[in-house]
């Protein structure tokens, strides 16, 4: 069985009151606000955010975050690299039974699930429980999104309720997608924002 994945390159930021004055003079749209709550999950011993992966749940809604590999090619110049390793690369996995395949996949340890009828809370609760998942962080964020010209990217600024700040580049692909392309337009973008080094 395959399921449909997304690759999400992105690239994080240190927003300040100027932030919102830049992109409005490089001509960025707001796409609106919005507020959510996330939860998210792990062993006690954090065996899962320890390898890069976060387990979330915003708005009765479940996904996977996995670290991904890519290849650049050989003539990436010494510029390209350094664009590249400001930014992050995660396979977000929103299907359940995969994200469940993949968490069993890290913990190995884990009981069999029985064969009960329950309600979708119940089983929430229930695979939760077998695999000694807990909640480990909860907060609400307010999230203002703007967009650019420039297909296909997303500039998010969030406001999270314990006073972090943080904006973000983001470029959603396809699994298998030009993730090369991808870095550009996050490079350009983060250009235009007068980001400088690794700030």
């Amino acid at each position: 069985m395959s399921f449909q994945m997304s690759v999400e390159v992105e690239r994080k930021f240190v927003c300040n009151a100027d932030t919102l004055k830049t992109l409005e003079k490089i001509g960025a749209v707001c796409l609106g606000q919005r507020q959510f709550c996330d939860q998210y999950f792990d062993t006690p011993t954090f065996k899962l955010t320890l390898r890069d992966m976060w387990l979330r749940k915003r708005k009765e809604c479940w996904e996977l975050k996995c670290p991904t590999a890519f290849n650049e090619a050989k003539e990436t110049s010494e510029e390209q690299s350094k664009a590249a390793a400001l930014c992050s690369r995660y396979k977000e996995i929103t299907n359940l039974p995969e994200i469940q395949i993949r968490v069993k996949e890290v913990l190995k340890d884990v009981r069999e699930d029985r064969e009960t009828e329950t309600s979708r809370s119940q089983e929430d609760e229930a695979w939760l429980s077998t695999m000694n998942l807990v909640c480990f962080a909860e907060f609400t964020t307010m999230r203002r999104s703007f967009t650019l010209e420039e297909e296909g990217v997303q500039i998010d600024l969030d406001q999270a309720d314990f006073g972090f700040s943080v904006g973000e580049i983001e470029v959603l692909l396809p699994e298998g997608g030009d993730v090369q392309s991808a870095l550009e337009k996050i490079k350009r973008t983060a250009e235009m924002l007068g980001l400088t080094g690794d700030q």
